[in-house]
C-alpha cells in the first residue's frame, strides 16, 4: 500500500524560510523542496520484517497534497501613512502565486486550496508592541512599516481533514505523512490510526507539546535543521507509551 503525504502549506513556508532565508521568497526553490522533502519520507529507515542487514524497500508514493490559500491581492489604505497600498504587488502575493503555479507542474503532487477571511485589519508588528509595553514608545510614533495587515485562512484545517477521512475510510493508502506543526490535526489523525493507518508527523524540527506524542504513530523530519546540521540516528523499538522516532534522511536523495 502507498503513502499519501499532506503538507500544510503556510507552516511549510515558515520553517523553510527558517531553513533557507536566503531563499525565502524564491518561489521555484521553495517548489522544489517541497517535493524533494516530501519525497524522503519514502526511503527506507529500517530492516526488513525478515531481519537480515538490508534497509527495507522503498515505499510508493499514492500522491502529495500541498494545503494553502491564494495571496491577498486587494487595495487597503495603511492607517499610519494613509497611502493606499496595492497586496496584489507585494512580494508575498508574488511568491506565493508563483510557488503554486510552479507546484502545479509537479508529479503526483495535488494543490488543496482553501480562502482568506473577509475579516481583515492592520496590526501593530509584535515587537512594536513589546516596546510599547514597555512605555519606550509611543502611538505617535509609529511609521507606516511598523504596522503589516493581519489575514487569517480559511478552509484549510478543514481539507486536511477530510482528505485524512477520505484516504482512510476507502483505505487507499495505509501510511500518513503529515508535514505541520499545530495540534489541530489530532481528531484526524485518532481517526485515521482507528482505521489501522500508520499516522506519522514531520514538524521539520520545531518542538511539539510532549501529549501530542501518543496521537500519533511515528516523528520524523527530513529537512535539514534550522541553523544544524541533519540528525542521523537509528530508531528505536516502538511500544505502547512511546511511538517510533524515526530518524531523519538529508533532503536530497
Amino acid at each position: 500500500m502507498p503513502t499519501a503525504i499532506l503538507v500544510d502549506g503556510a507552516f511549510f513556508i515558515k520553517r523553510f524560510r527558517k531553513i533557507e532565508p536566503e531563499n525565502a521568497y524564491d518561489p521555484q526553490r521553495a517548489a522544489d523542496l517541497i517535493h524533494r522533502w516530501a519525497i524522503a519520507h519514502l526511503a527506507p529507515t529500517a530492516k526488513p520484517s525478515g531481519g537480515g542487514q538490508g534497509k527495507g524497500s522503498r515505499r510508493e508514493l499514492y500522491r502529495i497534497f500541498f494545503y494553502d490559500c491564494p495571496p491577498l491581492e486587494k487595495k487597503h489604505h495603511n492607517p499610519i501613512s494613509k497611502r493606499s497600498v496595492d497586496f496584489a504587488l507585494s512580494q508575498e502575493a508574488v511568491f506565493r502565486k508563483e510557488l503554486h503555479r510552479q507546484l502545479l507542474n509537479k508529479r503526483k503532487l495535488a494543490l488543496r486550496m482553501g480562502h482568506l477571511s473577509k475579516d481583515i485589519r492592520w496590526t501593530i508588528r509584535p515587537d512594536k508592541i513589546a516596546l510599547m509595553l514597555k512605555g519606550e514608545l509611543q502611538v505617535a510614533d509609529l511609521t507606516a512599516d511598523d504596522v503589516r495587515i493581519d489575514t487569517k485562512q480559511k478552509g484549510v484545517d478543514m481539507r486536511i481533514g477530510v482528505d485524512v477521512a477520505s484516504l482512510s475510510f476507502k483505505k487507499q493508502v495505509d501510511q500518513i505523512v503529515l508535514i505541520a506543526g499545530d495540534a489541530d490535526f489530532v481528531p484526524a489523525a485518532k481517526l485515521a490510526r482507528r482505521e489501522g493507518i500508520d499516522f506519522i508527523l514531520d514538524p521539520m524540527w520545531q518542538s511539539i507539546p510532549d501529549g501530542l506524542m501518543e496521537h500519533i504513530d511515528g516523528l520524523r523530519s527530513t529537512c535539514p535543521k534550522p541553523g544544524g546540521a541533519v540528525r542521523l540516528a537509528a530508531a528505536p523499538a516502538a511500544t505502547a507509551a512511546q511511538p517510533v522516532i524515526l530518524p531523519a534522511v538529508p533532503g536530497e536523495i
